[in-house]
């Protein structure tokens, strides 16, 4: 997830960014801004790993997410899946995340039942791991009939505390 920063105000835009051309001293109006802006970035989650699986038709085992080494904090882990070649009679998509808080944990999204390639889901969940644990994603796939069904599945992890 990328940040749009605000442009820079017009205040800042009218006045000149320093005080005269000698010293090179920072306006006080360019100050604040500057001083907003590093906030914001400040405050903007660290996208630590993402994952993207392509053309899928069974189900996934516990896979940890290839992250550099974790700190024991808060993460919030999203997953967006999408049916790309719908079952000919049905089909049944669910995600699971998986983390390990003293002990392990999991976190499941709602069955994705629509079998068509309109048919989408998503999982997000806010998790506090401990320090060196696996995040791990799994799914649970069933599809029935001659043509099998398939899906695409996206995950991206950030860091917020």
């Amino acid at each position: 997830m990328s940040s749009v920063l605000a442009p820079i105000p017009e205040f800042v835009v009218e006045r000149p960014v320093s005080d005269d051309r000698i010293s090179g001293r920072v306006t006080h109006a360019m100050r604040y801004w500057l001083l907003s802006l590093t906030g914001r970035v400040d405050n903007t989650p660290e996208r630590l790993g993402t994952v993207e699986k392509t053309t899928q038709a069974a189900s996934l085992s516990a896979t940890a997410i290839a992250v550099p080494s974790i700190a024991p904090g808060v993460y919030r882990l999203s997953a967006a899946a999408r049916i790309t070649r719908a079952a000919s009679s049905s089909s049944s998509l669910t995600i699971t995340f998986g983390w390990t808080q003293v002990v392990a944990c999991t976190a499941s999204s709602a069955a994705m039942t629509g079998n068509t390639i309109a048919t989408t889901g998503s999982l997000v969940a806010i998790v506090r791991a401990d320090q060196a644990t696996n995040l791990t994603y799994a799914t649970t796939y069933a599809s029935s009939g001659a043509t099998a069904m398939q899906y695409r599945l996206d995950i991206c992890v950030e860091q917020l505390v």
